[in-house]
């Protein structure tokens, strides 16, 4: 029996998650995501561990191996740290098993990511952090038109005329934006457009990597927008590539929980070789 911790300090959240691990049996212990929202992301970090912890009625001592992703390199109570396209696609294996590609939706930046049924990457492809196909971009656009952020993917899908966003340059992208409203297009409209803009960015993502087809799941804090999932699979039907895109309720969760599963598994070999004690 393994307890390990995966941390996943991404720009503007903080997941974190706690397992119970005995071979290819994997048990959820705790989760937790924190918005940095202009606080010191390392002292959030420890106290959304503290409270995983605290959620499980553990201590620190019980914890064999505290697994960092993303940003969390430097994460003070780390044992060790992996490279988000990994643990995004061990993640995303765990939630979704037929899964063969990633599409890791942040903050900054869309990733895809092609893996094997083992989570092993095979290749990984992202756009550009002033792409105007991220997480930040849509917060900005939603705050300017007066929506909240749980009600984007409702308003998108009742579009009837969407008007694409055709700038990658998200400063111009927004220009744009602004330029829709003084033309009177409706709020649906312009959500329905940005969202068929980054989905076609996205898709395309996939297509470099060679993912042709099956199940490719959406990480990140975007992948339960409903609105964006909707554009997102459209464009793969019109870009002809038979790959249809999910999202699971804990997807936000899967940089994290590839983190710990690997911090598992990395556990388990350094104890082989006397090489590692539990977390401090």
């Amino acid at each position: 029996m393994t307890i390990t911790a995966g941390v996943d300090l991404g720009t503007g959240t903080i997941k974190t998650v706690l397992f119970n691990i005995e071979g290819d049996q994997i048990e959820w212990l705790a989760r937790r995501s924190d918005r940095i929202r202009q606080r010191d992301p390392f002292d959030l970090a420890e106290k959304g561990y503290d409270s995983v912890l605290a959620d499980a009625g553990l201590s620190r001592d019980d914890v064999h191996y505290v697994a960092t992703t993303g940003d969390g390199e430097t994460i003070p109570f780390r044992t060790g740290h992996f490279y988000s396209m990994t643990t995004h696609a061990r993640g995303a294996i765990y939630l979704e098993p037929a899964a063969r590609a990633v599409l890791d939706i942040g903050a900054l930046h869309g990733r895809a990511v092609k893996m094997d049924e083992f989570g092993k990457v095979l290749g990984y492809r992202m756009t550009s952090q002033c792409a105007s196909g991220s997480g930040q971009f849509l917060e900005n656009i939603s705050r300017y038109l007066g929506i909240a952020q749980d009600e984007i993917g409702t308003l998108s899908q009742e579009a009837d005329d969407p008007e694409v966003v055709s700038s990658i340059c998200a400063v111009l992208a927004e220009t744009d934006v602004i330029n829709m409203v003084s033309r009177g297009i409706s709020a649906s409209n312009i959500l329905k457009g940005i969202h068929l803009s980054m989905a076609g960015r996205l898709a395309k993502l996939l297509r470099i990597i060679k993912v042709r087809e099956g199940i490719t799941l959406a990480t990140g804090g975007l992948a339960l927008d409903d609105g964006l999932m909707a554009a997102l699979n459209e464009s793969l039907t019109k870009q002809k590539i038979k790959v249809e895109a999910r999202s699971h309720p804990d997807s936000i969760y899967a940089g994290a929980i590839g983190a710990a599963i690997w911090g598992a598994f990395r556990y388990e070999k350094l104890q082989q070789q006397g090489l590692l004690a539990k977390a401090s």
